[in-house]
């Protein structure tokens, strides 16, 4: 046996000091706002840390529907709701470009023989 499989996997533990009680809102049609309010190990409001919001919604692309969270900087419920369009936006220029790069490097890449990349029958 080697080193690697006679170690015992670690514990997966959550960890009580960033903890969150999720609340969904939606509208039913465009998409929903996440509030991710900051709580302490026993439940009670965890003042201290400042309450996060996720926007969550779909693209329509030709390969079906694209789901995407973005976060949203919002100090308040109706905030995040007004901030929504713009954040949205925001993400999936973001992620355009992203993927563009992630294309503009793959085809940038030289391909050399015998490198392990391409294999002869």
């Amino acid at each position: 046996m080697d080193a690697a499989t006679d170690q015992k996997p670690e514990k997966v533990r959550i960890n009580q000091n960033n903890l969150y009680r999720e609340e969904i809102f939606t509208d039913m049609t465009v998409g929903s706002l996440h509030q991710l309010t900051p709580v302490k190990a026993n439940g009670e409001a965890d003042k201290q840390r400042k309450v996060l919001y996720i926007g969550n919604t779909q693209l329509i692309t030709k390969q079906g529907p694209l789901p995407i969270r973005f976060p949203i900087e919002a100090k308040n419920l109706q905030q995040a709701a007004e901030k929504f369009p713009e954040a949205m936006e925001s993400f999936v220029g973001m992620m355009i470009a992203q993927a563009k790069e992630m294309q503009r490097q793959e085809e940038s890449r030289i391909i050399v023989p015998g490198s392990g990349n391409i294999k002869l029958a």
